[in-house]
């Protein structure tokens, strides 16, 4: 499964360099942050409508798009997938609970 997020990071991370005009994802990189976050935003509020409705497909579809724009938002901050999976884990064996009091949240 990492491995298709990690074809994926380096096809993003690819398009950083690629004319806006050309890509998708270079058109997110060259409107900033912002526009990233924003997309970021519509896809998670459009997963959480999925969620509600019983078509597993849809719900996957859009959990796909967050994914996606999540994995562009790491990018832009000079991020993959890999630091997120390691963060998860670190986090392995390791109570929800226990985590959160650990964090002091």
């Amino acid at each position: 499964m990492s491995d298709t997020l990690e074809k994926l990071a380096a096809v993003i991370d690819a398009r950083k360099a690629a004319d806006p005009g050309s890509s998708y994802v270079a058109g997110l990189f060259d409107k900033g942050m912002n526009s990233i976050l924003k997309k970021i935003g519509e896809e998670a509020a459009e997963t959480i409508v999925a969620a509600k409705e019983p078509d597993d497909e849809q719900l996957v579809h859009e959990t796909a798009d967050l994914w996606f724009h999540t994995l562009v938002m790491l990018a832009a901050r000079g991020l993959g997938p890999e630091a997120v999976l390691a963060e998860l884990e670190r986090r392995f064996g390791t109570s929800g609970i226990e985590e959160k009091a650990a964090r002091g949240k």
